[in-house]
């Protein structure tokens, strides 16, 4: 089963794109590669539950288990050492990250309070766009009452598409709302 996104990109997003773009290969469309959610948890270095509570809201949100991350190494000014948990990240290919991307654009984002677009700007030359959420409660999966402490997370979308320009227009096309002016 195939979800509603990726149906759409291959019926008419894909299509829209060669023409846009010249391309009479049909391999050579920009699509999303992958998408990697990480959330970055400081406080856990003091307290070792705030860690099992992000994996849990993080597997709630992307529907996969999180992998831990663990520092590199040891910075005294911080109270780390290194291999402690810092943080937890989620990569999702395939259905699980259209199915993800589909329920970002359509129920996450217009969740945000105060919200007038993404910026057009956080692409990092290579085709790949990362957002920053402020808080995990956009999302629908997270109940509002059991949060104790509203924790941010960056999404970046991976696609194959060699410059920024046809990475903005692959996602303008999926429904990514860009801010104007």
């Amino acid at each position: 089963m195939t979800s509603r996104l990726h149906e759409r990109y291959q019926k008419e997003i894909a299509p829209a794109l060669m023409k846009e773009f010249s391309l009479t290969n049909r391999m050579a469309v920009p699509k999303l590669h992958k998408v990697v959610v990480n959330m970055g948890v400081g406080e856990a270095t003091q307290n070792a539950k705030l860690m099992e509570v992000a994996v849990q809201e993080l597997a709630a949100i992307c529907g996969q288990k999180p992998v831990v991350t663990k520092a590199k190494k040891s910075i005294a000014a911080f109270k780390l050492r290194e291999n402690m948990p810092i943080g937890a990240c989620v990569t999702l290919r395939g259905d699980r990250m259209y199915e993800f991307v589909d329920r970002l654009l359509n129920v996450v984002l217009p969740r945000v309070r105060d919200f007038r677009g993404v910026s057009p700007k956080s692409f990092d030359g290579r085709g790949n766009y990362t957002l920053g959420l402020k808080d995990q409660i956009i999302f629908p999966e997270i109940d509002y009452a059991k949060v104790d402490k509203p924790k941010g997370m960056n999404v970046t979308l991976v696609t194959t598409a060699g410059n920024d320009e046809q990475a903005r227009s692959l996602l303008k096309h999926m429904g990514m709302p860009f801010r104007t002016a």
